[in-house]
Order: C-alpha cells, then structure tokens, then sequence
C-alpha cells in the first residue's frame, strides 16, 4: 500500500492525517495548541509547542494505521498562514513567541502605512490590503521589540518564516529554509506579478532580505526529513498555505470554482486561474497552489471569527460543555428571535477591514434566552461568508478576465458538519451548497500535493475524479426574505463599527 502523511498544524491544534492513494482518511491523531493572550487584541503561540506537538502527532498517527514509515511516499505540510516566527539559525531556538494571524498589536504601523498612502502600491505588488493580518508588520514588530534582533538580523543570524517553513525547518534539521508561493504571498512582502521578494517593501518595512526563506511551487520536493524523526527519511513534497490546501483538496482547479472552509476563521477562495483580478469590493487576491512554473490565483475573503464564536459559547459564556452541543442548543429555537451577533472580538476582515470593530449582540428583549443567542452565534458565521460571496460575485462579473460566475460553493472544515448552519448558508447564498465525502481537504490538498510531487498521481484530472459529494444542501429560502436578513446584519455590522 501507498499512503501520503499530510501535517496539518492550524490555529487551535496540529494535526496529522494519513491517506491512501484513493485520498481516504486511514488514520489521525490530534493536539491541541496553547492559546496565549498576553494583552488584549494580542495572540501568540509558543513555536517549540508547534513543533513538538506536531511531531507527536505524525508519530501517533503512523503508530495508530499500523504501518511502517516506509509506506509512506511522502509528506505534505500545510499550516495557518500568516503566524510568523522569527529564529537563530544555528541554535534553531525562536527569539519570542509566534506571533499569530489575528494578533492585531502592528495596527498602528500599519495605520502609518495608510496615512502615507502606500496601500495601493501594495495592494498592486502583493494583492494585499494593509491589515495586521499579514506577516510582513509582524515581523517589523519583532525585529524592533525583542532585544537584540534587528542586529542579529542584519548579521544574518536569524530566519523568518510562516509556520511551515518553521517546520520545513526542523524536519530537515535547518538544512532547508523555504516556503511556498502561497504562503509567501501572505506576507505583504512577497509580489505576486513578479514571484519574487519585493525589494521596494523590504525597504518600507525595514527588513532584511537575508532573513526569507526561499520560494518553490507548491508541489515541490523540499528536502527530505532526519531519519530519527519516523525510522526512515521521508521527502517533504507538498506544502501551502491552510486555505490554498483547501481550495486545491476540493479540485478547485478551474476558474470559477469556490470553496469555503470553517474553522477558527472562515476563508472563502474562488480560483481566478493565471490572471491577477484585483478586487474592487474589499477581497484580497493571493496565489493558489502552484504545480509547475505557471503561477495561479484566487480571490480571497477572510472571516477572523467563524467557529471560533462556538469556542466563546464554550469557554467564554460557559453556555455549552461541549463545542458539539452548538446544534442541539440553537435548534431549541425555530428563528434567532430577532438577536443578531457580530463577533468582532478582533475586529472585522473581509470585506469590512475594520481593525478596531468589536463584537455585538443586537435585539435583545426580555424574551431572549441562550437559545437564541447560541442560533445568532451560528449563523453570523453564515451572514460573514455570505459578504464575501456577494463581494466575490460582484468581482466576478465585473472582472476583465470573464471569471465563471459561482453556481456552487464547496465547504470543508469543522463546522461544516453542522446541518442547521450549512441549510442557513445556502439560504442566504441562493445557490447549493456541497459538503464533500472527505471534509478535511485542508490536510487532503496537502496530500495531494506531495503525491503530485512524488509521482503518486500522474495529473490533476486523476485528482479530480476523487472528489465526491457526501451531501448537497440546496436553498430553500426566498430571496426576499434572505435579502431581508443581510440588511439587518449590515445594519448590525455598522454598529460594531460607528465613532
């Protein structure tokens, strides 16, 4: 038997998953991550929990499948995306916590950036708005606050990467240092027309080149791992960033094509093929997965708060014990009572990009119970993704590349298991909503990509066929009434958001 060993490490958790050649789950083991808040608005992991956690899992997973190492063909990583983690090149050992995607500590700076009127120009290098979302303001964080950095850097002592370049790193020992264009292309340091590192941004950020890693496709053999991790040396061939991973395990692979993942976040991509479309309604554009030398792109819309609402319910609200019991309490209600929930607790992102919103819960009457308030938190994470796909459509039709408009929205992820919240999503979007056989295609693109890599599979078209459909839900809403729905949600938003 041929399997690929694909390592997931994301916002809440690592994980590893092994796969078949036929792209079926035979095994996955699972920890969580550490989730440290030293001041408000600020979130950081600790990067040697990442990596012992991560290697852990891999171990476990490979232990539980009852298979040698051997067996496996080869690995694929895919990661959160902007984290970034700043390191000593001999020592291996971080200077500072990673510092994660929703921090929200580099605003000022990048309110600096704005005020001096150099968002356009990166929008054009790098697809980007200026958001503290993106790595590249992080990094100058670091270099400027931890002591003695920005001199190590200028050495050359130290590497940046994203998570999974930390991995790459550690995997192989510190012989490779490289990532992705995906995942490059979250920094705001990386231009997406040219493939190449901008130098103009360095400079405007005050970092030094000798600090990035470098820049391969996708599916690419990027090194191959000590022999003491799993018995044997394994090639890493396969890496991208969470949400590219997704869009590529749903063989979104033609423009048109879209998918939602609902994790922490929530992430909608629409693969826009081998042209740059530059959004005029708030979505950001960023390379897809790249097989090859031709670069590919995706729109892009970013929900900061998706099942990470449930999370609040969970260990916030004390409402619920379990993250699981979400459905049961929000069907205990036929409607939401009127209760909208905007959970801005790190501000908004696409397509709003308000830094400095706050989360709301609106229409409260003494009639209200957390019934109601658990249905509000499940379907604001459907009322988000339903801005970006309206955002994405709006794009779509008026794009010089004539994009397919979206006939379907695919979705994978956690909370796509919950029936009450995708019949809501397709109600809302109008259009069918198709749960696939296999819902974690975060960690099955990454398989897929490393199996390209190694010569498992010969072609996209063989990916393709895999794929199936376990569920579609089809909308049963009226428009008017879902038309209804949005306007009250984007009432509630410019609460969250007024002076």
């Amino acid at each position: 038997m041929t399997y690929l060993l694909a390592l997931d490490q994301g916002t809440s958790s690592s994980r590893s998953i092994l796969f078949d050649r036929q792209g079926q789950m035979v095994a996955t083991a699972q920890r969580e991550l550490t989730q440290i808040f030293p001041q408000p608005g600020w979130v950081e992991h600790d990067p040697m929990e990442i990596w012992a956690s991560q290697l852990a899992t891999a171990r476990e997973v490979i232990q539980r499948a009852g298979i040698q190492a051997s067996q496996i063909k080869g690995i694929g990583i895919t990661n959160q995306r902007e984290t970034t983690l700043l390191w000593n090149r001999r020592t291996g050992q971080p200077l500072h916590n990673a510092v994660v995607w929703q921090d929200r500590r580099t605003e000022p700076f990048c309110q600096q950036l704005r005020a001096a009127g150099h968002a356009p120009d990166i929008l054009q290098r790098t697809g980007l708005v200026v958001d503290p979302y993106f790595s590249g303001s992080k990094l100058r964080w670091l270099l400027d606050q931890v002591p003695g950095a920005r001199a190590a850097a200028e050495r050359g002592d130290l590497a940046f990467g994203t998570v999974d370049s930390w991995l790459i790193w550690q995997l192989t020992g510190g012989r490779v240092h490289a990532t992705d264009v995906s995942n490059a292309s979250r920094t705001m340091l990386y231009n997406i027309r040219t493939s190449s590192w901008d130098t103009t941004l360095l400079e405007r950020l005050d970092v030094p080149v000798t600090l990035l890693p470098e820049v391969h496709p996708s599916s690419h053999l990027y090194g191959i791992t000590d022999a003491d991790h799993f018995g044997v040396p394994l090639p890493i061939a396969g890496v991208a960033g969470d949400q590219q991973s997704a869009l590529f395990g749903q063989a979104c692979f033609r423009p048109g094509l879209a998918k939602n993942t609902y994790g922490t976040g929530c992430f909608l991509l629409m693969h826009t093929g081998d042209e740059v479309m530059t959004s005029r309604n708030g979505l950001i554009t960023t390379r897809a997965a790249q097989i090859g030398a031709q670069p590919h792109y995706a729109l892009e819309g970013s929900v900061f708060i998706g099942g990470a609402v449930v999370q609040w319910l969970r260990d916030g609200l004390h409402a619920i014990d379990a993250s699981s019991a979400v459905q049961s309490l929000a069907q205990s209600v036929p409607d939401s009572g009127g209760v909208v929930f905007v959970p801005a607790f790190t501000g908004l992102g696409a397509p709003y990009w308000q830094a400095d919103a706050r989360g709301a819960i609106l229409g409260l009457t003494r009639g209200t119970h957390i019934g109601h308030i658990a249905r509000a938190a499940l379907e604001s994470i459907a009322f988000q993704s339903a801005a970006l796909l309206t955002a994405m459509c709006k794009d779509a039709l008026t794009s010089a590349e004539h994009t397919p408009p979206i006939t379907e929205l695919r979705v994978d992820g956690g909370a796509c298991v919950n029936d009450l919240l995708m019949q809501f999503q397709a109600d809302l979007l109008g259009v069918p909503v198709v749960r696939p056989k296999v819902v974690e295609t975060t960690a099955l693109g990454a398989a897929y990509l490393a199996g390209l890599g190694t010569g498992v599979y010969a072609s996209l078209q063989e990916l393709e066929d895999l794929w199936a459909a376990e569920r579609t839900f089809y909308p049963t809403m009226s428009p008017e009434r879902a038309g209804e729905l949005k306007a009250r949600w984007e009432h509630a938003v410019r609460q969250t958001t007024a002076a």
